[in-house]
């Protein structure tokens, strides 16, 4: 089969490999859909921890597929059943896993970040994943492209849980990529006013073409503009979702008394530490949060916005590739071209 590996810092090649085998307690998945995300395009241009060119990994954990072969110890599953993937796997006996939080457990595994992903034809699905609920099947009317690109919306729902966002609230959305739209996407369903920043105009402009309820800033007044916006009050949300420590170290002097702000993603280690105003968060008794990935029944609330029409994924989906045609999707995804990038089966 053809699968796209990651062998080292800018290796990426499309390559003929075995088609993975299964044992009686495992499912093999024919990709449908899979998208790119922001760490697909880190690895490939800083290489990854344990991959190299002996040691090659299949890229890809945002994906739907078909169901060709299940082991005949599976259970629920069956051949011909279309699914979607949460792609982290706990250990299933830690604190954290027995608790929900697979995604927090500290030797978890995950498709196309530690174990080969689905850039491939086909996927190999372990029994830790069939018998932990990662796969859903997918409710009618939602599309492969747009089960895909649910792990992503999943991710920000998480950090969206920890903001208690009520309707009538000021939110702001610092990044105007894939995650700052499916954070801005919830808080309006949310019933937030929500505001979007970026340094990019032709990104914003985008945005605001699509989400026309979202209001876009960019420049360098943005205390100023938040203060307007806000009617002198400050922000009651505030996301940043965009590796970025200078908005990290910004954002308490921009905030509403109890405000609560949402740290989205890590930064890279020569970014670090960022210097935040601790006066700001007790004066103003703000809450200060992050997230990362997403759990289970995170990703399966999250299918069934979709699933509702409560959110319009579609509309984050603005290119389609073939795997041949993976150095020009990877390319315009590092350019921040477009919104989401997805590989069709």
């Amino acid at each position: 089969m053809r699968a796209l590996r990651l062998f080292g810092a800018g290796d990426i090649r499309l390559v003929e490999i075995p088609e993975p085998q299964i044992t009686e307690e495992e499912i093999l998945l024919k990709t449908d859909a899979a998208a790119v995300c922001g760490t697909d395009i880190r690895m490939w241009k800083n290489g990854h921890k344990g991959v190299d060119a002996e040691h090659p990994l299949t890229l890809g954990h945002e994906f739907s597929g078909t169901i060709v072969e299940t082991g005949s110890k599976v259970p629920f599953y069956k051949k011909g059943m279309k699914v979607a993937m949460q792609p982290n796997i706990g250990c299933g006996i830690c604190d954290r896993c027995v608790s929900g939080a697979f995604h927090l457990c500290e030797s978890y595994k995950a498709f196309g970040i530690n174990m080969d992903g689905a850039f491939a034809e086909y996927v190999r699905i372990p029994a830790e994943a069939v018998i932990r609920g990662n796969l859903m099947v997918l409710p009618e009317g939602v599309t492969p492209q747009e089960a895909a690109v649910v792990e992503p919306l999943s991710c920000a729902y998480n950090g969206f849980t920890k903001c208690h966002v009520k309707p009538g609230e000021r939110a702001m959305v610092v990044g105007a990529g894939a995650i700052g739209m499916c954070h801005a996407m919830l808080l309006h369903m949310a019933g937030a006013r929500v505001l979007v920043n970026d340094i990019q105009e032709e990104r914003l402009a985008y945005c605001k073409s699509i989400f026309p309820f979202i209001d876009t800033y960019t420049g360098g007044e943005l205390p100023e503009y938040v203060r307007d916006w806000t009617g002198g009050r400050g922000l009651d949300v505030a996301v940043v979702a965009c590796p970025a420590p200078q908005a990290q170290a910004m954002m308490p002097e921009l905030m509403n008394i109890g405000g609560r702000i949402n740290f989205f993603g890590g930064l890279p280690a020569e970014k670090e530490p960022v210097p935040i105003d601790t006066n700001q968060v007790h004066y103003k008794e703000l809450y200060l949060t992050g997230s990362t990935r997403s759990s289970i029944a995170q990703f399966r609330k999250t299918m069934e916005f979709v699933a509702e029409n409560l959110l319009n994924v579609k509309l984050l989906i603005t290119d389609c590739y073939s795997l041949e045609e993976a150095m020009t999707a990877f390319d315009k995804a590092a350019r921040a071209q477009g919104i989401k990038h997805v590989f069709r089966f």
